[in-house]
């Protein structure tokens, strides 16, 4: 098991929002909230959610990792797809309590287990009174039921 992160309990403000030491804070179910983006091109392409572990395997192998809340298990991002983010950097925002990753990602440079680039394909749109989803991408870079054969 990964060695735990220092707790911000008995950090000072300052310590945890100028220190230089990585003091990430999470929820009460232990995890943290991350933000990807391609490092390329700026767009955001996925949000998930990291545990101790996943945090600590995403630094130590510069590979991302999350929790996955609906399987309740470790993920490896590209594990079973071939799409492997590469993290080139990760930053905390001023309270570490969510952090952001830049990625590269391998394979077909999907980051969604839908098949598309990012997460975010759909916008939101209201008319004549109903919100609809427009989709912002063509079509998935891959066929998620070639790949999830489960």
């Amino acid at each position: 098991m990964c060695a735990p992160f220092d707790p911000q309990a008995d950090k000072s403000k300052d310590e945890i929002e100028l220190g230089t030491h990585f003091l990430p804070k999470f929820d009460s179910d232990g995890l943290i909230p991350a933000i990807v983006t391609d490092i390329d091109s700026g767009d955001v392409v996925m949000f998930a959610f990291m545990n101790e572990k996943s945090l600590r395997l995403t630094l130590e192998t510069k590979e991302a990792h999350y929790w996955s809340r609906s399987r309740q298990e470790l993920w490896h991002k590209g594990a079973t797809s071939g799409n492997v983010q590469d993290v080139i950097e990760l930053r905390t925002d001023c309270d570490q309590d969510a952090v952001w990753l830049k990625v590269r990602t391998r394979g077909a440079t999907a980051n969604c287990h839908q098949g598309f680039k990012s997460c975010f394909y759909r916008a939101a749109e209201l008319q004549d009174g109903q919100t609809n989803l427009s989709f912002k991408e063509e079509s998935p870079l891959f066929d998620p039921k070639e790949v999830y054969k489960k």
